[in-house]
């Protein structure tokens, strides 16, 4: 069978590391996927499976434990890992983000105690910059950390859609302080706040209520989190320094941004493979449906976007790895792949016929992902005007 979705230039253990995971993916996940998403049931058996793989750190420097590789790596396991099931990308994703953000802005300490064990997996990291009534204006954030007479820090307020908010036990939080400069994006700080797996009360002035009940994303944990006077040490400023917390986690966002274009791809790509066999199976007058030009022309249309949106999610990560800024690469990657995987999955669907509505059928379950492929990380109209806002910039009349 052909592959879309190859890359030039990958290096030996790129190509060990992908092989490897597509293993895992086609013996470990496919088989199960649709069975656990349908019970709403998180995969321990394959997070196991991650874990004895290395993926937890497959970012981490080696310095730090972890396997020291790329974003076009890591997005590039993501759309494997997507093509299996989409949840189980979660999984891993604000876990990377997180230990990006260390390794980005943490201090020497911070780096030292959590990304050992951040990259065995014994430490899972979750990202919480939402709020109920914060969408993407994230200067809306009220969240507070007040500062204490002895240095410390009381966290209150109510965070929304962490994933993994369950299970994990490191979750960087953005806060409002009182401290940095005036500029609404400079009085922001990002907490490294711990607390046990689980739901209830899970630290001191931490509540995970429980699971919130979605149309798809199922399986994995998305919860709120309720912080009512959280004490917490000075020492659990991210990168030491009051202020900087918006600029931490927009750099997150950015890598963020770059996995959901990968997970996008990774859904379009199994949708293209699902409706490429099944025309092939199934016949109409007398000849497969592949064979009538509707169904051929679809197929090319549905082959050419999954394409196209693999190349741009490989270009926004090498410029990443570069050391670059790819705010507006990440943006149209993100865009594209979000858009173009919705596309590519109403194709299949539409190919599969009345069988694609039945849960029998996993495209039913790809329809019902890929939704949320438009909205994690910032809407198209949201990537529009970060794309637009910069264009304008670089191409500014005198």
């Amino acid at each position: 069978m052909g592959r879309l979705v190859t890359t030039d230039g990958l290096t030996d253990v790129q190509e060990e590391i992908l092989k490897t995971v597509r293993e895992f993916v086609d013996k470990e996940i496919i088989p199960v996927a649709t069975e656990l998403e349908h019970k709403d049931e998180y995969p321990q058996a394959i997070v196991d499976g991650l874990k004895e793989l290395g993926l937890f750190g497959l970012t981490i420097p080696e310095e730090y434990g972890g396997l020291g590789e790329s974003l076009l790596t890591y997005a590039l396991v993501v759309e494997e890992i997507a093509r299996g099931w989409m949840s189980v990308s979660g999984v891993i994703n604000t876990h990377f983000i997180v230990a990006y953000m260390l390794v980005q802005h943490g201090t020497e300490e911070q780096k030292q105690k959590y990304l050992p064990r951040m990259a065995t997996g014994e430490v899972r990291g979750a990202f919480s910059m939402s709020e109920p009534s914060l969408g993407s204006d994230v200067s809306a954030v009220s969240t507070k950390a007040t500062k204490q007479d002895d240095g410390s820090y009381s966290i209150t307020g109510q965070k929304m859609w962490l994933t993994n908010g369950g299970s994990s036990n490191l979750v960087a939080v953005l806060t409002k302080t009182d401290e940095g400069a005036d500029s609404v994006y400079r009085n922001m700080t990002t907490f490294l706040v711990e607390k046990e797996p689980g739901f209830g009360e899970t630290a001191q002035g931490v509540t995970v209520p429980g699971k919130i009940d979605k149309m798809g994303y199922k399986g994995i944990d998305t919860t709120e989190m309720i912080l009512d006077k959280h004490q917490i040490s000075a020492d659990q400023i991210l990168g030491g320094v009051p202020g900087k917390g918006f600029y931490q986690m927009m750099d997150g966002v950015e890598v963020g941004r770059v996995n959901v274009g990968a997970r996008a791809v990774g859904i379009a790509n199994r949708a293209f493979e699902l409706g490429i066999a099944y025309a092939q199976q199934r016949e109409t007058f007398g000849k497969p449906i592949a064979q009538h030009q509707a169904i051929l022309f679809r197929l090319a249309e549905m082959g050419t976007k999954v394409e196209t949106a693999h190349a741009m999610v490989v270009r926004a990560a090498r410029k990443k790895d570069a050391g670059e800024r790819n705010d507006v690469e990440a943006g149209m990657a993100k865009m594209v792949a979000s858009e173009y995987c919705n596309e590519v999955v109403e194709a299949s669907f539409r190919i599969h016929g009345g069988y694609g509505y039945s849960k029998e059928y996993e495209i039913e379950r790809l329809y019902r992902e890929a939704a949320f492929m438009l909205i994690g990380e910032g809407t198209s109209d949201i990537q529009k005007m970060i794309i637009g806002r910069s264009l304008l910039k670089d191409y500014k009349q005198r």
